[in-house]
């Protein structure tokens, strides 16, 4: 791939296959007879979701909801903004958060306590990715896909400037203009 020349690789993509496959069975274990939505968080997330949804063998519905708070920069406002709603009540449903990355914990404590006003049964989070040196708050990740240094990365479904969400495996940009 062309574009992989830009990036140096930090999670290759039987790695991160490999590690979704294995939360996928760990959910359907925990999750058997409940009825399971799983909350994408656009846009970053799309691909994690996609691939842990099929890796899920329990039927199950998909809602998206549009998070902003980094733009086009590297480190987040630390504001969020809602950009699209769900379109369906989760009241009473087991609701996971698949999510690509948790870095400060201050988007996923927002959507935490919006989504539990919403009368779930329980609210959970799948993240694919978590940056354990930048948190701000404790936010509980109870699906991790891997604990990662403090860098910016992009690739599976993780953009810089929407460039880059394209890429089978999740790496670190060598030049820095997007």
């Amino acid at each position: 791939m062309q574009l992989a020349s830009e990036i140096e690789t930090l999670i290759s993509e039987a790695e991160i296959s490999a590690r979704v496959r294995a939360l996928g069975a760990q959910i359907t274990a925990e999750h058997q007879g409940r009825e399971l939505v799983l909350v994408c968080v656009l846009k970053g997330s799309f691909v994690f979701c996609a691939d842990l949804a099929r890796a899920i063998d329990l039927p199950l519905a998909i809602e998206f909801l549009g998070l902003k708070s980094y733009g086009d920069s590297q480190t987040t406002s630390g504001v969020v903004q809602i950009t699209s709603d769900l379109l369906r009540p989760v009241a009473g449903k087991d609701v996971l958060i698949v999510e690509d990355i948790v870095d400060t914990g201050l988007t996923m404590a927002y959507l935490r306590k919006n989504l539990a006003t919403r009368n779930p049964r329980s609210v959970k989070l799948a993240a694919l990715l978590h940056k354990a040196s930048r948190a701000r708050v404790d936010t509980p990740i109870d699906y991790l896909g891997f604990e990662i240094p403090d860098k910016f990365v992009v690739g599976y479904g993780l953009d810089w400037a929407e460039r880059y969400r394209n890429l089978p495996f999740v790496g670190v940009v060598r030049q820095q203009t997007p």
